[in-house]
């Protein structure tokens, strides 16, 4: 079991099958929270669904090419952090998350993702590292500046949301400006 230590509150842990239960609740609890975000969401939350996401992530981390991560915090699974995707070639990654409602605004999601950019840019040699959110979500945009990504543009009605379609901004953090901000 991959287990990553992120501070003395938060760890990631690599999703294995044995979590299901623990993903679909989380799932299940937030349901109506994340949906406002995450199209996936939208879809009835299901054990088997969970148990084939996890499967399907483990097979990409076996073949590198993305890594799905569930985050704990002091010991209880609140959420999902994600490379997700590895493009090898042009040296680059994208993190998504999620984290559940009665979590936020504790720093989980920054310090987690920070820990992300930080193996993306030392251990894996990556040049850049991008984050994608509807722009209506200020808290996960937040994440983006608080890291010191640069908001280079706004994919306009990009994506299906609950009340039509939503605006994405894209966020990207280069090696160069990561060295500069650590």
């Amino acid at each position: 079991m991959l287990r990553w230590v992120v501070d003395d509150e938060v760890e990631l842990r690599l999703l294995e099958e044995h979590h299901t239960d623990l993903v679909y609740r989380a799932v299940r609890d937030n349901q109506a929270y994340l949906a406002q975000w995450l199209d996936w969401a939208r879809e009835e939350p299901a054990p088997e669904k969970t148990r084939q996401f996890i499967r399907s992530a483990l097979e990409r981390f076996v073949h590198r090419q993305g890594m799905t991560l569930g985050i704990w915090y002091r010991g209880t699974f609140v959420g999902v952090i994600s490379y997700v995707y590895f493009h090898w070639r042009d040296r680059r990654t994208e993190i998504g998350y999620w984290v559940a409602e009665s979590y936020q605004g504790r720093g989980i999601i920054t310090r987690s993702a920070r820990a992300l950019c930080r193996y993306a840019f030392r251990e894996l040699g990556f040049n850049r590292v991008e984050i994608r959110c509807a722009t209506g979500n200020i808290r996960s945009c937040a994440v983006a500046e608080r890291l010191g990504f640069t908001r280079e543009g706004v994919m306009r009605q990009y994506a299906q949301g609950l009340e039509g379609y939503q605006d994405i901004a894209l966020y990207a953090l280069l090696a160069e400006e990561w060295q500069e901000a650590s």
